[in-house]
């Protein structure tokens, strides 16, 4: 696969040169209560998903973060810190993303908003089906680092 393609200009004739790179996403593990929040999303693929999304131009990792906790659960988060980047070419069926995922602690009451069609809180023993992109991995992951000393990243 082509990491650039050539195409030719409209307006002048020349040809110029597209890369095809990767596009940079956030997910949030967000901590509330006993449990973590996760949502119903609203457009395909469906099921349900850690809060998260695209990361705008002119915005940190840590921005969107926080952003799209807001935006899709209401929420305020505190406490933000990085777990984990995942970059398997296949985690989202749409194109190529990179997420870098965060985890903080959500205040308030979680309220669907944005894309996502439902906000709730789930136990990591009692998750809902179907989890999509990769983030049942994710969530697996974040599973045994806090079932293990709570120091390091994870091994992937």
């Amino acid at each position: 696969m082509s990491t650039f393609e050539s195409i030719t200009c409209p307006n002048c004739g020349q040809n110029i040169t597209r890369y095809r790179n990767p596009v940079p996403t956030v997910d949030i593990i967000i901590e509330y209560s006993d449990g973590i929040v996760l949502v119903a999303r609203k457009n395909p693929p469906h099921g349900w998903a850690l809060p998260g999304g695209f990361v705008d131009y002119g915005e940190s990792v840590e921005q969107a973060a926080e952003r799209e906790a807001r935006e899709e659960t209401g929420l305020e988060v505190r406490n933000l810190r990085m777990f984990h980047v995942y970059s398997d070419p296949q985690r989202d069926p749409r194109f190529h993303t990179i997420t870098t995922v965060f985890v903080a602690r959500g205040d308030d009451v979680p309220e669907a908003g944005d894309d996502a069609s439902e906000a709730r809180v789930f136990g990591l023993d009692k998750l809902p089906e179907p989890i999509v992109f990769d983030h049942a991995k994710i969530l697996e992951d974040y599973r045994r680092w806090k079932q293990g000393a709570g120091t390091g990243m994870p091994v992937t």
